[in-house]
């Protein structure tokens, strides 16, 4: 089911499609019958990405970050908060994967997670806690693009998820490199 909404979304098969592989999926009862509802999509590319360990993020009492610079992202992604917070931006990141994971857990500081424009986020698996969940992103997937899937609790402090702020587009340009 997640690879056929995935191709939806990627624009490989139209929503009346989608409903009806769906539908079929939910009545299979083999996986051979599963198999034959995705079997003329492309397969997403085997990468190295897919074989790297999790990344850690640990806040501590001082913060921990990745991003904004060039890395590869994994799979999966666990962001503890801690005292000192945790930055995560993906702007620059190269990801080959159509899925991520990210746990992130508020606790004291809070959480901040930065992603492209163009990318998603599925924030159904996240327990807001008392810190809260800003989700201040747009829901328009470019195709191609990862989707952000965000579990965890916002903790104390919370986690926000967003797109690049102005003053980071024009670091991201090459604009505001006085900033």
């Amino acid at each position: 089911m997640e690879q056929l909404r995935d191709a939806a979304a990627e624009g490989r098969i139209d929503l009346d499609e989608l409903d009806t592989r769906l539908e079929q999926a939910l009545t299979s009862k083999t996986y051979a019958e599963l198999a034959v509802l995705t079997a003329d999509l492309p397969k997403p590319p085997s990468s190295a990405a897919e074989n790297l360990p999790p990344l850690v993020l640990k806040g501590g009492m001082y913060g921990a970050s990745r991003g904004p610079g060039r890395w590869e992202v994994p799979g999966h992604v666990i962001a503890h908060a801690g005292v000192g917070g945790v930055s995560l931006d993906f702007t620059r990141a190269e990801c080959r994967l159509t899925a991520v994971v990210v746990e992130a857990y508020g606790e004291t500081s809070g959480v901040t997670i930065v992603i492209p424009d163009g990318w998603a986020t599925d924030t159904t698996g996240m327990d807001p806690g008392f810190g809260g969940l800003k989700d201040r992103t747009t829901p328009d997937r470019l195709p191609g693009t990862p989707l952000i899937r965000l579990t965890g609790s916002g903790g104390m402090a919370g986690v926000v998820i967003r797109h690049p702020s102005k003053r980071e587009r024009r670091k991201l340009d090459g604009n505001g490199a006085r900033d």
